[in-house]
């Protein structure tokens, strides 16, 4: 996929959600980057909502994963480093199949799942003003 960059209102995020539903294979991992507060975890409820999962969605900043429905799982790994996470054995998860979201992920997790040939997605979302994004989706 190409880089697109969408710019949109936090109201209409879930044309985001949609988007993505429609154009990511059902096996991938989105990895979301951004500044704190940029809206990570807003366009990972949007998209749980997507899915049709009514579950409320929080940042697992400390559990490291929430997991919704039995194909959405998501993760914030800004408190843990690569190692961390293959001592952890957090990896493995996945190989679960559904959409993995990934808040934090450093280079070196990215390196690694690209190249066991997991596919792969990157979002940027850079804040525009306090209701408005700039998503780049696929940078």
């Amino acid at each position: 996929m190409m880089t697109t960059n969408i710019h949109s209102s936090l109201e209409n995020i879930s044309d985001i959600a949609k988007k993505l539903k429609e154009t990511l294979p059902k096996n991938c991992i989105i990895f979301l980057n951004g500044t704190l507060a940029s809206g990570k975890t807003t366009l990972t409820k949007a998209i749980v909502r997507e899915f049709d999962n009514l579950e409320p969605v929080t940042s697992p900043t400390f559990s490291l994963q929430n997991i919704y429905g039995n194909n959405l799982f998501h993760y914030d790994l800004y408190m843990v480093n690569f190692d961390e996470i293959i001592n952890l054995g957090l990896y493995e998860e996945f190989d679960k199949p559904g959409w993995h979201i990934v808040e934090w992920a450093d280079d070196k997790l990215k390196a690694f799942l690209e190249s066991a040939g997991y596919n792969t997605f990157n979002i940027t979302i850079n804040i525009v003003n306090s209701n408005s994004r700039e998503y780049i989706l696929g940078a």
